[in-house]
């Protein structure tokens, strides 16, 4: 399975645009976001060209496509617009034998790792920072933001596919990769 994985889009049409134009680029099976989709959230200021309602309609569109789980700025209420679920506050995903804990990043991260066995990947959003660490028994990413990144970052999402993971820039320009290997304890 080849598995575009983002996050915090954050109500932007323009980069919701963006990243739709990635995913049908990429080729992916399955488009996995991990929450913050409409709302900017009182901490950010507005991403460009915030629209909410274009967003849910671009959303919409590829429902079929997609796995979500509830960010930190998902309420009932985006649930009522939305055409495919987003309140979970995880997602269980096993590819290719390994198993992908993802959530948002506000409860479950590195500083509060959930309940799960060792070689796991725990797979956040949240800071708006790209990472790959490789902790003792699991490893942590993080694809970044598609419209608010911080700390110097690029708009970004991941893909996956046969044990390699890849981010990429919103033009597709990969500048990171991680390979599984038998020393990950995967």
């Amino acid at each position: 399975m080849r598995l575009m994985i983002a996050s915090d889009v954050h109500g932007s049409s323009f980069y919701c645009k963006e990243l739709l134009e990635a995913f049908e680029r990429e080729n992916a099976d399955k488009l996995l976001l991990l929450g913050d989709l409409l709302y900017h959230g009182p901490r950010n200021d507005l991403p460009k060209e915030h629209n909410p309602k274009a967003c849910i309609a671009m959303l919409n569109s590829v429902k079929d496509k997609l796995l979500c789980v509830r960010g930190n700025c998902e309420a009932e209420v985006d649930q009522m617009v939305l055409e495919f679920p987003v309140m979970a506050d995880y997602c269980i995903l096993y590819l290719d034998d390994i198993m992908l804990f993802s959530t948002h990043g506000h409860s479950f991260n590195e500083k509060n790792v959930p309940p799960f066995t060792d070689g796991t990947i725990l797979l956040n959003g949240h800071t708006h920072i790209p990472a790959c660490v490789e902790h003792e028994n699991y490893i942590y990413m993080n694809p970044g933001s598609v419209s608010i990144p911080k700390n110097g970052s690029t708009h970004s999402y991941m893909v996956y596919e046969n044990g390699v993971f890849e981010w990429k820039n919103l033009e597709g320009e990969v500048y990171n990769t991680f390979k599984l290997t038998p020393s990950c304890n995967l």
